[in-house]
């Protein structure tokens, strides 16, 4: 594993001394310290390629770019799926797609299987029986008020967002969730023609005033501040950058923010100058988030991730290629090339994890449950696809766990399933019967050559490696193939 020294920085570091104990009590005599705050913060269709720090050229990032210039930046970290809902279950329960409960973005008609059941254990609930104060702000997609998945069910002492995905597209909704109430809004809303099964107009605003990312990111920084003297679990789940699907097919333009700018004056369309902005505006308050850290002298204190919940879309009625959001890979949202799966991980820990360093360390979304586990003490629950990468955090390579591989799947576009282990990755479509694809991402990290044929005995084990992580469910059945008609 790669672990190295970015440019220095007047950082001051505290040196990490003595054992770590893999499973247990993770911080026997060192500095680190004992039930750290954490903060995940999860963009919503970013792409690797988005943030200056992993490259882009055009959206300013700086406050992000600080981020990773203070902490540990992951250039081979991978979201749990593709598509928002399953990605997001395998953040929270810690098992991969082959054998979550949450495998795809269910249908308006059959939305119960897009639920968190209710012996799904989460991260919410083993932080919370640690006596962490628990709290999501954003975007949930994971159960509704009625369902078993509802995030105060789930671990969670405080909830303000969206629960479904739908509702999450418009930036202007007419309503938001805070608990089990909403709180109203004053944006007018107009349907389109889209049904999620639930209580709101799928649409976009005609008349915008509250916008929906600027109340989460004042709501997070109120929230720290009143539940800054105990421990605290905060899962920041942002919708930005994700496109109003709605707003693009009923104006053309689904990439809603206030304003453009610093992106005002540039010679782009409308729709390339909103997607810009999102995310520099997203940018924004990362750095206000963590400047209230600083200033409530928390930052210590407390553990930073930022990533994103899968790559990046092109449904806002912009023009991708300006971007190059997906940077040297292949693929976009809902391919599980890497450009649909692989995505942004930077983690900041003043005075614990190193500034300026850069790690190739192979992990994913479910990993995040066993680090917790071990960051705070807690028991791992069994059957978890998890292994803590916190050695690799602290600077401790040598007994950083490997996994064997790294599995997902997917139930649209008639289906698909990818396996990375070491340098390999391989790609099947359709899901069980497709012909397996190889690709070398240490020779080709934009899988350009298929070199399955040259690999049989590699082929093999992937395909043994898929069969293996895939378990059946019978709520998520895989398509048929189409057979296509000869001639």
């Amino acid at each position: 594993m790669l672990l190295m020294r970015c440019a220095p920085l007047s950082v001051c570091i505290l040196a990490i001394a003595g054992a770590l104990v893999m499973g247990t009590s993770a911080f026997a005599e060192t500095n680190v310290p004992a039930k750290p705050n954490i903060i995940f913060i999860l963009a919503d269709d970013l792409g690797y390629g988005d943030l200056g720090c992993y490259g882009q050229k055009l959206i300013e990032t700086p406050e992000i770019d600080r981020m990773a210039a203070e902490g540990m930046r992951f250039t081979q970290f991978y979201a749990g799926a593709t598509v928002c809902a399953p990605s997001r279950c395998v953040l929270m329960v810690g098992q991969h797609t082959g054998h979550c409960s949450v495998r795809g973005n269910a249908g308006a008609n059959n939305r119960s299987i897009q639920s968190l059941r209710e012996d799904d254990i989460t991260i919410s609930e083993i932080l919370k029986k640690q006596g962490y104060a628990t709290a999501l702000i954003g975007k949930w997609g994971l159960g509704e008020v009625e369902e078993p998945g509802h995030p105060l069910r789930k671990g969670f002492d405080y909830f303000f967002g969206y629960l479904n995905q739908g509702h999450a597209h418009n930036y202007y909704p007419e309503f938001l969730w805070r608990n089990w109430g909403k709180v109203m809004l004053r944006n007018e809303v107009v349907a389109i023609k889209a049904d999620y099964g639930s209580d709101f107009k799928p649409g976009y605003a005609t008349k915008r005033v509250d916008y929906s990312h600027d109340l989460f990111a004042e709501d997070a920084l109120r929230w720290v501040e009143e539940n800054r003297n105990s421990p605290f679990f905060l899962y920041l789940a942002f919708t930005i950058p994700h496109a109003n699907n709605e707003g693009t097919r009923g104006t053309g333009d689904g990439a809603e923010v206030p304003d453009y700018g610093i992106y005002a004056d540039r010679d782009w369309p409308n729709q390339d100058k909103g997607q810009a902005a999102m995310i520099t505006r997203m940018d924004r308050d990362v750095g206000r988030l963590l400047n209230k850290l600083r200033e409530l002298g928390l930052a210590e204190k407390t553990l930073v991730l930022f990533s994103s919940d899968n790559g990046p879309h092109n449904e806002a009625g912009h023009n991708p290629k300006r971007f190059q959001p997906s940077g040297p890979l292949r693929g976009m949202k809902r391919d599980l090339y890497e450009g649909g799966i692989r995505v942004p991980l930077i983690a900041w820990w003043p005075g614990t994890i190193q500034a300026g360093t850069v790690t190739d360390h192979i992990a994913y979304f479910g990993d995040l449950m066993a680090t917790f586990c071990e960051l705070t003490g807690a028991d791992l629950p069994p059957g978890r696809d998890s292994i803590s990468f916190l050695p690799t955090l602290l600077g401790k390579s040598e007994e950083q766990k490997q996994h064997k591989y790294l599995y997902w799947e997917f139930y649209e576009r008639g289906s698909a399933q990818a396996v990375r282990f070491g340098k390999w990755k391989a790609v099947r479509r359709p899901m069980l019967t497709g012909e397996i694809e190889l690709y070398d991402l240490e020779a080709d990290i934009g899988e350009t050559t298929n070199i399955a044929a040259q690999h049989p005995d590699i082929v093999a084990q992937a395909r043994q490696f898929m069969e293996e992580a895939h378990v059946s469910d019978p709520r998520w059945q895989v398509p048929k193939p189409v057979v296509k008609p000869a001639g």
